[in-house]
């Protein structure tokens, strides 16, 4: 499974041409044989980005369906999050969002991939096996 993050599916939504969103396109057309699923936390983010109610709800229905994944375990993706973040920070590493560090933790706990387009986890996977795709 792979697992989308906001970074690519802001893109997507703007119409912006990337190699993540080409990427994520690609994962649309052949969903059986690369499926893929959008972190809640990242559901949220494109959400709280939209400009106006008709773009929210336009967000809303295109995202409502797929697939939505969370944690198995809240606490420990929590704290796994927390650890990645504290770790990247002694290493000298700058995560900006620890929203980002809840994804990796999650994308970890699941043993998945994550398609991003994000520095953020290019430096977590610095720190931590994270399979990262970026278009």
């Amino acid at each position: 499974m792979i697992l989308v993050d906001s970074s690519v599916l802001i893109d997507f939504f703007r119409g912006r041409e990337t190699p993540a969103v080409a990427r994520l396109s690609a994962l649309e057309a052949d969903a059986e044989a690369s499926p893929w699923a959008l972190p809640l936390v990242c559901f949220q983010e494109v959400l709280q980005g939209a400009r106006d109610e008709r773009e929210w709800k336009r967000l809303r229905e295109a995202l409502e369906t797929q697939e939505l994944v969370g944690p198995a375990d809240p606490e420990a993706v929590h704290v796994e999050a927390a650890r990645i973040f504290f770790e990247c920070r002694r290493r000298g590493l700058t995560v900006r969002s620890s929203t980002d560090c809840l994804i990796a933790a999650l994308t970890l706990e699941r043993g998945d991939a994550l398609l991003h387009d994000d520095a953020d986890f290019e430096a977590i996977a610095r720190v931590r096996p994270l399979r990262t795709l970026r278009g």
